[in-house]
């Protein structure tokens, strides 16, 4: 008898090798190669050119106000030449045009993530662009009847912009495995350097062929295509993708955990969220490294004119340059993080401090040596590796959210983006004080306040920041799932999704 048990035992494992093997086959994810098999990198292409379009929209105006503001030939009645401009603005007229947009960011940074983790941040996701595109076609009618109505229409852009940043941490909650937070985060942020990298130069040549109203008649356009496309592709979550085999469902799950706060019913712990240090330190690196970047964003192509006497059309190809740089490094330093994490080479509260405060510290230096740069090519290079670098800062703060409080993540990243877009408002009509009579002596005290700010940066987050998450984190209430509605998804298999929990990889 104890033969015939050790026969029938064995013949059990046999069968339930076999079949659990069988199962693990079914529900193999698809090879790397074929990335449009995986849903959450689709999802990250497509925020990719979210944010693609998010700094188009709010790039165009920094290009077309040299365009607007620049002396063109007109005849008087009289038949003289004159060379006047078409918008007569002074410097401080000018610095606030460009800043006007973040008065209506700021607004809506906060109520944007709460929002977003009460419905979903994938439709407000795109509501915000397509909203923002939308204006932007009336940008040109509007700036032609008077300047305070350019202002106001900008002012109502940031307020539909400033949702799109904290929505989209509602999103990478629901869709992002934790060890893959860093690279899929990052390449959507890509986004908005890519956008601006490809936007100036557009923009320049736009400007200089179609007259500048034709940068908003093209972007807006293009952002509307874009908002139909993820408002019809990308689901709240990988539950609701009707399209996700059931291994990367599993995947996912399994990951970032199958349990979360149902959106109705999340409760932001205000009073500890406000108290905590790993908090403050993703503010004050987020408001960091926006100083430098807004200060840039805004005025590089003025800088370039004024300084080294650069005409609308090179303006804004070499403006472009560190973007450029900014795009290539934030997919590298997304990559390195995460394969850091992996390998167990350092703590992740250790990662995001080497690669937040690393960043910070040589962005000082950089700026500091851009500001007394005599060449432009010294200048460029300089501004290029500072801005470039930026791109290991984003694999520290920018994902430090998540790591710290996934439910609450599109809150905390409203509240640090609210913050940061504090640098947009103020930055702008600071240089414009500044810079005066266009002399490079001056410019050098722009670039002074950007380098004291990074360094700032890299001392608080350094001090304060921890990747851990935090004790105040409010879990679910009972059996809440990401599943807001509680209803099941069908895969394009017929296989219920929530059914497939439990299976094998």
């Amino acid at each position: 008898m104890p033969e015939e048990n050790t026969v029938s035992d064995d013949l059990k494992r046999q069968a339930a090798m076999f079949y659990n093997s069988t199962e693990r086959e079914k529900v193999r994810e698809p090879t790397s190669w074929r990335f449009w098999r995986k849903r959450r990198l689709l999802v990250a292409l497509l925020a990719f050119f979210g944010f693609f379009n998010v700094y188009a929209l709010r790039v165009n105006l920094s290009v077309a106000v040299v365009a607007m503001t620049e002396p063109v030939a007109t005849e008087l009645a009289n038949g003289t030449v004159v060379y006047i401009p078409e918008f007569d603005w002074s410097s401080q007229t000018k610095g606030l045009v460009l800043s006007s947009f973040f008065y209506g960011y700021i607004v809506t940074q906060l109520p944007g993530g709460w929002l977003a983790a009460k419905i979903g941040g994938n439709r407000v996701f795109a509501i915000g662009i397509g909203a923002t595109s939308l204006l932007t076609l009336f940008t040109p009618p509007l700036a032609h009847t008077s300047t305070a109505l350019l202002i106001a229409v900008r002012i109502v852009e940031g307020l539909f912009e400033g949702v799109t940043y904290p929505c989209i941490h509602a999103v990478w909650s629901r869709w992002a495995p934790s060890e893959e937070r860093a690279r899929l985060a990052t390449f959507a942020f890509s986004g908005s350097y890519a956008g601006t990298v490809v936007s100036m130069p557009i923009c320049s040549l736009l400007a200089h062929y179609t007259g500048w109203p034709g940068i908003f008649y093209v972007f807006g356009i293009l952002g509307l295509v874009w908002t139909t496309i993820w408002w019809l592709v990308v689901k709240e979550s990988p539950e609701k993708d009707p399209h996700i085999t059931a291994a990367e469902l599993k995947y996912i799950q399994d990951s970032r955990g199958t349990q979360a706060v149902e959106g109705s019913r999340i409760r932001h712990p205000w009073c500890a969220m406000l108290r905590s240090g790993p908090v403050w330190a993703i503010v004050m690196a987020h408001f960091s490294e926006n100083w430098g970047f807004y200060t840039l964003l805004t005025f590089l192509p003025t800088f370039m004119q004024d300084v080294f006497k650069f005409e609308t059309s090179q303006t804004g190809w070499l403006s472009a340059v560190p973007y450029l740089a900014m795009a290539v490094v934030l997919q590298f330093a997304g990559h390195l993080a995460d394969w850091m994490l992996r390998r167990g080479t350092l703590s992740r509260t250790n990662i995001r401090k080497l690669f937040n405060c690393g960043a910070f510290l040589a962005q000082t230096i950089f700026m500091v040596a851009a500001a007394y740069s005599s060449t432009v090519v010294g200048c460029i290079v300089c501004l290029t590796i500072a801005v470039g670098l930026g791109g290991f800062a984003w694999s520290g703060f920018s994902v430090n959210h998540l790591d710290i409080a996934p439910p609450h993540a599109s809150v905390l990243m409203g509240l640090s983006n609210t913050v940061a877009t504090l640098p947009g408002i103020i930055s702008p009509p600071l240089a414009g004080s500044i810079v005066t009579d266009k002399s490079a002596g001056q410019w050098r005290k722009v670039f002074f306040i950007s380098s004291a700010i990074y360094l700032l940066g890299a001392i608080v987050y350094g001090w304060l920041c921890s990747a851990e998450r935090q004790p105040w984190v409010a879990e679910a209430d009972g059996d809440a799932s990401f599943d807001t509605d509680g209803a099941s998804v069908t895969t394009a298999r017929g296989c219920d999704n929530k059914a497939m929990e439990h299976s094998e990889m």
